[in-house]
């Protein structure tokens, strides 16, 4: 009888830490301006999916599992949302791979990115507003010019 009691314990301890976990990853997500990967409404905290080691965020359980389903559909737009989020930060210019330049800093679809020149800046600027996100967060250039943020914890 003690077995199950300390089982039953052991359960209840495991589920309590995955979602006090779950919690603690939402509540240092900010989400204010922040749309939805799938669809352009705002995204909720309580509707999300693991990608590329960090969360994307939905306005609905219809886009979670559109996403789920096909997520390089939505390559992206995750992408763009996990820079917007801040789990992801830029490291270099994503064309060149080069070093930024502070000075080239723009908003695109909402998420700050700067480039190693003003050559590279004018190709996005230059660019229909609706395409420019495709440029900089495609996952060829996400590769190159992002990298998840390191945990305050990892020293």
């Amino acid at each position: 009888m003690a077995k199950r009691w300390i089982s039953a314990l052991a359960v209840l301890l495991v589920a309590a830490t995955t979602v006090v976990a779950a919690d603690a990853v939402e509540k240092t997500v900010d989400l204010k301006d922040v749309k939805c990967v799938v669809a352009p409404r705002d995204a909720q905290a309580s509707k999300s999916a693991e990608y590329k080691e960090g969360k994307v965020f939905f306005c609905c359980n219809g886009c979670e599992g559109k996403f789920t389903k096909t997520p390089e559909k939505f390559a992206t737009q995750a992408n763009r949302q996990l820079v917007q989020t801040k789990q992801y930060e830029q490291k270099a210019c994503p064309f060149s791979g080069g070093k930024v330049n502070p000075e080239t800093l723009i908003t695109v679809d909402g998420a700050k990115v700067a480039f190693c020149c003003n050559g590279c800046k004018g190709k996005v600027e230059g660019t229909e507003e609706k395409k420019q996100a495709e440029l900089v967060f495609n996952d060829k250039a996400f590769s190159k010019g992002f990298q998840k943020k390191a945990d305050k914890t990892d020293g």
